[in-house]
């Protein structure tokens, strides 16, 4: 295998990633702007502020990824730049950067797609652990705040490739998160904020009910063997995602969070807990940096009832459909990546429920779970290896699909 380095540079949304990765599997550097500060006061990411965030920051990022990987701009054998999905102004940034490297310094140029690499962020540690060998079909749950997806993953020769087998219908996961946390008043980003808050609280207080989809590829799969398959555990049937017609007959297990945020939203209505929302608004917008004990000390009992119950509602939904669909297609290894697999009690639970079948379950570790450029440059390098370049006439994908 070819010994590569290549720069990986990642502005989809609202952090300024560079990153140099040898050969799809060592971090040499990993650097990564936030502009959480920028958003706050907003309780949510401004396209146009992050688009203009970007342009301060990209030239320090990879100024500061390349030296901390001891390599120069002549020194990287090719560039890796997030295609999509993402913002539009945030996305062509990094692209207009990455190409103008591209062609002053004659290197080749990768796309790749923001969803993969969060895929290949789980991949890029696994292959640097003792138990290096992976075990397909993989099901990898992409959740963050603009994703909620399910993949079907193999590889053949250093060839990907992904079938969606569920999406959310409307809230991803970490959008639930951080607008209920602007709701309650808790500030941004919300997901850390109620991951921390909720240890503290009752998570049977309040009952939350998500909504069950039925899609049309449920009806009646597989009849007869109903009472089978409500007892089926995880096997090693081999799934073939080239197969004609797999993904029409196959079922699909979908999310849908507004429900629960709007449950919420009626919940505080009723017992009318808007005046201490504003209160602890105010309070917290008063800090430079809140602490959890700053927000502990304005919470009531009754709010962090409400913070627990909600968490533990999404992450049993999370987990439950997820292993659902584990079950259904027979995989052999679990992936669990996205800025909410940084969430705690959702690794616990994940650990605990896919263990109890045997189901291997690998996450990122909570640096590369969030947006970052290592994991662009480690998705590139299968795509490098096949000589997969783009021209420079490559656009933004804004709503770029996973395949």
């Amino acid at each position: 295998m070819p010994d590569a380095h290549i720069l990986g540079i990642e502005t989809s949304c609202d952090e300024t990633g560079a990153a140099v990765v040898r050969s799809g599997q060592q971090i040499l550097s990993n650097v990564v702007a936030s502009q959480i500060a920028t958003h706050q006061p907003y309780g949510g990411v401004v396209p146009e502020l992050a688009s203009r965030e970007h342009l301060r920051a990209i030239v320090p990022v990879v100024r500061q990824a390349l030296a901390e990987a001891g390599q120069t701009y002549e020194s990287v054998d090719a560039i890796a730049v997030t295609q999509g999905p993402g913002l539009a102004g945030a996305l062509l940034v990094g692209i207009s950067f990455a190409k103008a490297l591209a062609f002053a310094l004659e290197k080749p140029l990768i796309a790749v797609n923001h969803l993969e690499g969060h895929i290949h962020a789980v991949l890029l540690e696994q292959r640097q652990s003792e138990k290096a060998e992976l075990h397909f079909p993989v099901l990898a749950l992409v959740v963050s705040g603009g994703h909620t997806h399910l993949y079907l993953a193999e590889v053949q020769e250093n060839l990907w490739t992904y079938r969606n087998i569920g999406h959310t219908r409307d809230d991803a996961a970490g959008e639930a998160f951080d607008k209920v946390a602007k709701l309650l008043g808790l500030g941004y980003p919300g997901g850390p904020i109620i991951d921390r808050l909720a240890p503290h609280g009752d998570p049977q207080a309040v009952k939350f009910q998500i909504a069950q989809i039925k899609h049309r590829d449920r009806r009646d799969h597989k009849q007869g063997d109903q009472k089978q398959g409500d007892q089926k555990q995880f096997g090693h049937k081999q799934f073939d995602p080239k197969q004609p017609g797999a993904e029409e007959d196959g079922p699909h297990f979908d999310f849908s969070y507004s429900g629960i945020k709007t449950a919420v939203l009626r919940y505080v209505e009723t017992q009318n807990l808007k005046p201490a929302i504003e209160a602890r608004r105010q309070a917290l917008a008063g800090i430079d940096e809140p602490t959890l004990e700053d927000c502990l000390r304005l919470c009531d009992r009754q709010t962090l009832n409400l913070v627990a119950s909600f968490q533990r509602s999404m992450v049993n939904d999370l987990v439950m459909k997820t292993l659902a669909a584990a079950r259904e297609y027979d995989v052999r290894t679990l992936f669990v990546s996205g800025g909410v697999a940084a969430n705690r009690e959702l690794r616990t639970t994940f650990e605990r429920e896919a263990g109890m079948h045997g189901l291997p379950v690998l996450f990122p570790s909570r640096a590369l779970s969030t947006d970052n450029a290592a994991m662009i440059a480690a998705a590139a390098f299968p795509k490098f290896l096949r000589r997969e370049f783009v021209a420079m006439d490559f656009c933004a994908d804004a709503g770029m699909s996973l395949r």
